[in-house]
């Protein structure tokens, strides 16, 4: 097993690409993960770390869809977990670059 900080920033950033293509940030980070996590030192741990991030954040939009009728919490939702899909992969890709392991707020364990 190797140790490669950068591929595991690029991991952490992979995420954001859904703000330019749309889509992708389960698919990217899934992938490098699942290719990466039985050479590359520390890669299974924030993988998994990152797909349940992933999944978790599915979950909860799939929530805030009814709560639109609600009040408009569902937009509410929405806004702060935008903020929230943007914010918390740059602070963990700092953090990997500092050989520290990032957590994700209100993820789920699908994945252990």
């Amino acid at each position: 097993m190797r140790q490669d900080k950068q591929l595991l920033v690029i991991t952490h950033l992979s995420q954001l690409i859904t703000l330019v293509t749309g889509f992708g940030s389960l698919i990217v980070p899934l992938i490098l993960w699942a290719t990466q996590k039985e050479k590359v030192q520390e890669m299974d741990a924030h993988g998994k770390n990152i797909i349940n991030f992933q999944l978790s954040l599915i979950v909860y939009c799939i929530i805030c869809v009814p709560l639109i009728l609600l009040f408009g919490l569902g937009i509410l939702g929405f806004i702060v977990l935008g903020i929230i899909a943007i914010v918390f992969p740059i602070v963990n890709a700092i953090k990997a670059s500092n050989g520290e392991t990032p957590t994700y707020p209100l993820s789920f364990n699908f994945i252990s």
